[in-house]
């Protein structure tokens, strides 16, 4: 196979729809040889191979990065992509919700990586790539639990990079603004004004529209590329410029 990332294994979390589908996608158009883990992977066709995995239940993680791992021959990248959203204030979420978007968001992360580690030491261009959010870094209304998990998965980020540099692991993660994936849809579908919703969203990144979860994926598969050796414990923002500029208000005609 041919491509710049010929010869190499990755594993996709989150990999049978929306940007981890993109993400494992192109890794494989790359040249990589590709696994997928998700709850249902029925979505990840050939030449990506899938694992049915629960990232909130460690037993299953373990089993499924073994049988992955197994099946690549070896694990060169990780890609932490697996996620659920959350809606609300903090007054809005229980602790039952609270526990479960930690579980998955940031937990996951940790039961995944933990499980991928003892293969990723012994590749000699190991990567791992975490999928965090604008939310990590910007104050946005009614998401506080989802910008608690992503801030923790930014945090989590610069640790584990400064504790596996070192090792020869690097760690680095993207913060993407709002892309255009079937949760966002969702959310759209059961507002009370889905055409003005999408208007606003679409306003407030600076580009003036939303994200798509290719250009994500393209990010993602740069940071985990041999092109990007000397990257790490570095946040990629694809977000529309939403994080970094501040333009004025268009002038009225």
């Amino acid at each position: 196979m041919t491509g710049e990332l010929a010869g190499l294994t990755a594993l996709v979390t989150g990999g049978a729809s929306g940007i981890g589908l993109a993400t494992a996608s192109l890794l494989a158009e790359r040249g990589a040889d590709v696994a997928v883990l998700d709850l249902d992977p029925s979505g990840a066709h050939p030449p990506l191979r899938g694992f049915t995995a629960d990232v909130s239940d460690d037993e299953s993680v373990r089993a499924a990065v073994a049988a992955a791992a197994e099946a690549l021959g070896g694990i060169d990248i990780l890609v932490n992509n697996a996620g659920i959203g959350a809606i609300g204030t903090v007054e809005d979420n229980d602790d039952e919700q609270w526990l479960r978007v930690l579980d998955v968001n940031l937990l996951g992360l940790v039961r995944t990586t933990r499980a991928a580690l003892p293969h990723l030491r012994r590749s000699t261009c190991a990567a791992v790539v975490n999928t965090c959010s604008i939310a990590a870094t910007a104050g946005l209304p009614q998401r506080a639990l989802y910008s608690a998990s992503k801030g923790a998965v930014l945090s989590l980020t610069l640790a584990m990079a400064a504790d596996h540099v070192r090792e020869g692991i690097r760690v680095n993660c993207v913060n993407p603004g709002t892309v255009d994936t079937p949760w966002v849809g969702r959310l759209l579908g059961a507002a009370a004004d889905p055409a003005g919703e999408r208007a606003a969203l679409n306003a407030r990144q600076p580009t003036g529209r939303l994200v798509s979860a290719e250009e994500v994926a393209a990010a993602i598969v740069y940071l985990a590329s041999p092109a990007a050796a000397s990257i790490t414990g570095t946040a990629l923002a694809v977000d529309g410029g939403m994080a970094g500029l501040r333009l004025r208000p268009e002038p009225k005609a």
